[in-house]
């Protein structure tokens, strides 16, 4: 085998006191096949330092004395500087190195060099304990059994602390243990929020937890406060920025902190469609138990609430966050609205985010602006359909091309400027809004521009996505369970995987029927508890009564009162599908007493349709 000769090299130059070490330029000029550069063979040196920078790693010289030859591994050690002043400041710590604008390395990314990272508030993270007792939607004249869970919170102003909201769902007793504390203190459930439930995302079907914006409690206990200093609310962050999140997550006992950065800023569609709010998707672990959490910035500042990570097969490392213009929303939305009181539950939740009552259609097409009549320097998105329960529904209609909001101009896809090089859906204009504010909104009709100041509103979908802490309304006649449709009422009939086992029917009114009415429900009849009165009809489950007595169906107490006040003959009810059920009225009363008896059931109707 020949020998492979060594090049010559030329001497090393000591570089100037106002040079920097660049090092895109450092493996640049590692052109020589003798010369091997690793990462952990160099030595970085700030440029406030001793110019001299050691080369015996980087150059071979001409000195053939065995102590000039070229040495492997790790370089030799420099010599230590003599004076403090001398001394190079401590580099920034891992993970804290972000490009920087010019295209070079920004070591010290947000963070000063010498100067420390804040720590976040951690003493202001709480454990929070919570029994639930939910109700059975299947059987709505009852409750499941109970079970606990454990998640995170947080301390704010006020003594209040923050949750999410499924973390006190359905609450029996809630307790807050603080970090280091071997004592749970019992907690009173101020506000929930049950508007943030993630539904539609992207190319694949997404779904969470129920009610999830946020959840206020408080401590009556003085001893709780002391020493919990409150956390403080940052701005909302930027792509790449870094967030640390803090929680009680399952796999122990102790605090847990991940890292991570946020990968996506966009709104999200929340509660199945009814809600579009503003959304961080962040690359931090985010597991059991973390769910009401604070996410903290580099500053230590809090700038949003640990909600769900994504479990799929197809992704990794997808988690998110709930930002803080939607937390303040709802802390505001508290402080105005809220109320509490210990014998009405009701009042525990806040109005919620404001809609534009209308469904929208992109105008990217250039022949369908045409034919819409849009001039070239108009842009905007045209109304497909108006709620007619929404107050906007008096001034807008079908087939109007929506210029504006607020003064904000709207683009062909929907979008409007948000921040330096980004765009959002103009929902996200809405949404800032609260319940009963005005808005501006610049409509073309007709070649006309026409403007209006219209109010707005929450509104309500046929099928609600939550029932606000109310237990299921049901009305039962002659073995005949009739009950109204919700989400809850589809998972419990249906499992978590009710978008694909619900009938079709109740799936189509789930994602695109309007209600006519304010008052408006779906009622069905959800099944039939066997009886010799009710003989052939046993196997009706889930379909929707139209009419009684030739009388529509708008809500379970109309048809309860309408069944409870007939005197004819028969009882007739007109279902889904040209299905009918006719009863002999008086035989269908006295059966129900029986029937009630059979299946231990306390009363025929629930409590709210006896008012």
């Amino acid at each position: 085998m020949s020998e492979h000769k060594r090049k010559r090299g030329r001497k090393p130059k000591i570089p100037d006191a106002e040079k920097t070490l660049d090092l895109p330029s450092i493996a640049a000029s590692a052109d020589d096949d003798d010369v091997v550069f690793s990462v952990s063979n160099v030595e970085i040196i700030p440029t406030t330092t001793n110019p001299s920078i050691s080369s015996a790693a980087a150059t071979t010289t001409n000195n053939h004395h065995p102590d000039h030859r070229p040495r492997r591994g790790r370089p030799r050690k420099h010599p230590k500087h003599e004076t403090p002043e001398e001394k190079p400041p401590p580099l920034p710590r891992a993970g804290h190195c972000r490009p920087a604008e010019n295209g070079g390395a920004d070591f010290a990314g947000d963070v000063e060099p010498g100067v420390a990272r804040v720590v976040p508030a951690m003493d202001a993270v709480v454990k929070v304990f919570c029994v639930h007792t939910e109700p059975n939607f299947s059987l709505p004249w009852q409750r499941k059994r109970q079970y606990s869970s454990s998640s995170s919170g947080f301390a704010i102003g006020g003594r209040r602390v923050l949750t999410n909201a499924h973390s006190v769902e359905h609450y029996t007793q809630v307790k807050l243990k603080k970090r280091g504390s071997d004592t749970k203190y019992l907690a009173t459930v101020l506000a929930i929020g049950t508007e943030c439930d993630i539904g539609n995302s992207g190319y694949m079907y997404i779904h969470f937890v129920l009610g999830d914006v946020a959840a206020m409690l408080t401590v009556e206990d003085d001893e709780f406060w002391e020493g919990v200093l409150p956390v403080e609310f940052g701005e909302l962050p930027a792509l790449q920025d870094a967030v640390t999140v803090v929680g009680y997550p399952i796999g122990g006992d102790t605090i847990s902190v991940t890292s991570g950065v946020v990968s996506r800023i966009e709104i999200l569609s929340y509660v199945h469609g009814s809600t579009e709010l503003l959304g961080l998707q962040i690359d931090a672990a985010i597991n059991s138990g973390n769910s009401g959490g604070p996410a903290f910035n580099d500053k230590g500042k809090c700038v949003g609430i640990a909600f769900q990570s994504l479990k799929h097969e197809d992704v990794e490392n997808i988690g998110y966050v709930i930002p803080t213009p939607v937390i303040m929303h709802f802390i505001q939305d508290y402080e105005k609205n809220g109320a509490y009181t210990e014998s009405y539950r009701l009042l525990l939740y806040v109005i919620g985010f404001p809609l534009l009552g209308v469904e929208w259609q992109k105008m990217e097409n250039p022949d369908l602006r045409v034919a819409m009549s849009m001039k070239a320097d108009q842009k905007g998105v045209r109304i497909r359909r108006v709620d007619p329960t929404a107050p906007e529904s008096e001034v807008l209609k079908p087939s109007d091309i929506i210029l504006s909001f607020d003064g904000i101009d709207i683009a062909n896809d929907g979008t409007v400027p948000f921040r330096h090089g980004e765009r959002i859906g103009f929902s996200y204009l809405v949404s800032q809004k609260y319940t009963g504010d005005s808005a501006a909104v610049k409509v073309l009709r007709d070649s006309k521009i026409l403007n209006f100041n219209i109010t707005l509103a929450t509104h309500r979908r046929l099928i609600p996505s939550h029932n606000k802490g109310r237990p299921p309304s049901y009305y039962i006649i002659a073995g005949f369970v009739f009950s109204t449709v919700s989400v809850p009422y589809l998972r419990s009939e249906y499992g978590k995987d009710y978008e694909y086992e619900a009938p079709v029917k109740l799936l189509d009114k789930l994602l695109y029927s309007m209600p006519q009415l304010p008052d408006e429900q779906l009622v069905v009849v959800s099944q039939v508890l066997v009886a010799d009165i009710n003989i052939g009809y046993e196997e009706i489950v889930n379909t929707q009564v139209l009419a009684f007595n030739g009388n529509p169906v708008k809500n379970l107490k109309s048809l309860a009162n309408m069944v409870e006040n007939c005197d004819d003959e028969f009882l007739k009810f007109d279902l889904e599908y040209d299905q009918v059920v006719v009863l002999r009225t008086k035989t269908s009363k006295a059966a129900t007493l029986d029937i009630l008896a059979t299946h231990c059931i306390p009363s025929a109707m629930s409590d709210d349709l006896k008012n």
